[in-house]
């Protein structure tokens, strides 16, 4: 990733980043080439095409205020340690991957829908933590409810009584883990659903420990 990206780009991404966080929104091009002393905003638009064709930033219309950093953006930022000591006190976008079901695990694991701001006490590691949005009701009595936003931490392990996100034979879910006897069940927090078995034949994975949630009230 080093290689990658330049100097400037990494600045521009850090800007974009801390732009995001003060604002909650994308900065356009003209605030861009005024932080950076840029005459013209199409050098700007250079820059942000080579990041978005290195797959740094998604942009999905003709506008700056479309931008949103990639997991992969987040993780240059983290591994080039642009973010201060002082910052790390402050809250912190996660790039918000898609959605996770809490009922039956019917979503994709697939995309990146933009960022979300949580506390970083939530947060392990930062350049190996991620937001999913849940949908469903199956983790209500472990207060995890549909539209909440919960942290992950990435890690292919678990121990017992861990609330994880997992991918089954494609499709992902969250639920608490369970290990019994050589036999991986998944376990809900509603009594309405019947636990997941892991059979030997599915395609399982586990893709991150959930660390915190959070959830906005109209």
């Amino acid at each position: 990733m080093k290689q990658e990206i330049t100097d400037r780009q990494k600045e521009i991404l850090q800007f974009i980043a801390e732009f995001g966080q003060e604002n909650g929104y994308p900065p356009s091009l003209r605030d861009i080439a005024a932080h950076f002393g840029i005459s013209s905003t199409n050098g700007v638009a250079g820059h942000l095409e080579k990041l978005v064709t290195k797959n740094f930033l998604s942009k999905e219309s003709n506008s700056s205020r479309a931008l949103s950093i990639t997991e992969k953006g987040w993780l240059v930022l983290s591994d080039e340690g642009l973010t201060s000591e002082k910052e790390a006190d402050n809250p912190f976008a996660l790039p918000l991957l898609g959605r996770v079901a809490a009922g039956f695990p019917i979503m994709h694991y697939d995309n990146i829908e933009g960022s979300v701001v949580v506390d970083p006490s939530m947060l392990r590691e930062r350049k190996d933590s991620f937001a999913l949005k849940v949908k469903g009701d199956s983790m209500i009595n472990a207060g995890i409810f549909e539209g909440d936003i919960v942290v992950v931490h990435k890690q292919i392990f678990a121990s017992n009584g861990d609330i994880v996100v997992a991918q089954i034979d494609g499709e992902v879910t969250v639920k608490t883990y369970l290990r019994k006897n050589n036999q991986i069940i998944l376990l809900p927090a509603n009594e309405k659903y019947e636990p997941i078995v892991i059979s030997q034949n599915s395609n399982f994975t586990l893709i991150g420990k959930v660390t915190g949630v959070t959830r906005c009230l109209n």
